[in-house]
């Protein structure tokens, strides 16, 4: 849990967030699940969700580029619960890819005030890749040891 509280600083620090996530994808099963959550009130770390064949996970998971909407018309186009999003002070996002080996493993979510993510902050973003990457590496060495 310190590692991912660190991320979220770190990310914070980084490029802005209000609301910041990390979340995993199983391409197998056909799965995603939050396993961080700044703000697990509003959005709990638990369970899975089917991932969605969207021009989103296209543009991530396919693609492995970073997914900008700067307003809250651009989030709901890929986001079901944009409402709650919204709700909590947020109309833009950020979704960084973490690449393990050549394939998405799962992103970085960083939601913020409408417009904040410009394309300095983007750039900025690849700060965030590698501390990432050992986020995921972490979960996954945890989950194989049984340790929450």
């Amino acid at each position: 849990m310190a590692a991912f509280d660190a991320m979220w600083r770190l990310a914070s620090g980084t490029v802005g967030a209000k609301l910041f996530t990390l979340m995993s994808f199983d391409r197998e099963l056909g799965v995603a699940q939050r396993f961080y959550s700044n703000m697990p009130e509003a959005y709990p770390v638990s369970g899975t969700k089917p991932m969605n064949r969207t021009s989103w996970a296209r543009h991530v998971l396919e693609e492995q580029r970073v997914f900008i909407a700067n307003d809250i018309k651009g989030i709901a186009e890929v986001f079901y619960d944009h409402e709650l999003i919204r709700s909590l002070g947020c109309e833009s996002v950020m979704n960084i890819p973490v690449v393990i080996g050549g394939v998405v493993v799962g992103t970085i979510n960083c939601l913020h005030e409408a417009g904040h993510y410009t394309d300095d902050k983007v750039s900025m973003a690849e700060q965030l890749k590698l501390p990432g990457v050992v986020c995921f590496l972490l979960r996954e060495r945890n989950q194989l040891m049984g340790v929450a």
